[in-house]
């Protein structure tokens, strides 16, 4: 018997998404989109195209002011604490990382696996030893989050949201503000994660969506690309 088809990770029908500030200011109207599990996309904008809402109405952050919007075949809703268990199959990583900055670094990657998983102490410690020395940031693991600069910051956020191994990783413009010296790291290890081939990740790979400024930097590692212009939402072929 073969096996059931599977539906998108996400698709949208003439969607339309507000500003996170103010959802009555439409940024993005009329998006209609697949991601199928397995995708890797980049949505490009310039700043002010709303990429940003964009992205935290796709991760649910935020509802759209219209349309359809199923997440993992399931109508997207408002928060619900039964729903909790679909919210955790997606990872948002905020640009600049959005950490705790009274927290070490180790304290910050280990914050969602002691809210969401009941983990023996040492599994624990080892899972997060295992994000920091992937990510490169071992050696920071008892620094204050907070002193450390903004490449590094983005960094033990992207750690920090692998910890749970979400099946959908968004990314909100991970290249912006970064060292140029760090910029192949970033696109050499999201395409590892879209791979499967990045320590903690499942071997199937991971559905990634994430927003840049332009393309360029990941041609040859994306598979599908779309673009934010003047309100509207492009496939770029």
């Amino acid at each position: 018997m073969s096996d059931p088809v599977q539906p998108p990770v996400i698709r949208m029908r003439e969607v339309t998404a507000g500003a996170m500030n103010d959802p009555a200011v439409t940024v993005v109207r009329g998006v209609n989109w697949s991601v199928a599990a397995g995708d890797f996309w980049v949505v490009a904008g310039q700043q002010g195209s709303g990429r940003s809402n964009f992205l935290m109405m796709t991760g649910g952050l935020m509802l759209p002011t219209e349309g359809e919007y199923e997440l993992f075949g399931e109508p997207l809703a408002a928060f619900e604490a039964d729903r909790l268990q679909q919210r955790l199959r997606v990872g948002f990583v905020f640009d600049g990382g959005h950490l705790f900055n009274r927290l070490t670094v180790a304290e910050n990657v280990a914050l969602p696996l002691r809210y969401h998983r009941e983990l023996p102490e040492a599994e624990l410690a080892g899972r997060v030893k295992q994000l920091l020395e992937a990510t490169g940031l071992a050696g920071w693991a008892d620094s204050m989050a907070g002193t450390l600069g903004w490449t590094w910051q983005k960094r033990v956020g992207l750690a920090r949201t692998l910890a749970l191994e979400p099946e959908l990783l968004l990314l909100d413009n991970p290249l912006g503000g970064v060292d140029a010296r760090h910029v192949a790291w970033w696109v050499d290890t999201v395409g590892k994660i879209a791979a499967g081939n990045w320590p903690g990740t499942a071997p199937r790979g991971t559905t990634i969506v994430l927003t840049a400024d332009d393309t360029h930097p990941w041609r040859g590692h994306a598979r599908q690309f779309a673009r934010l212009h003047d309100g509207g939402f492009e496939l770029d072929r």
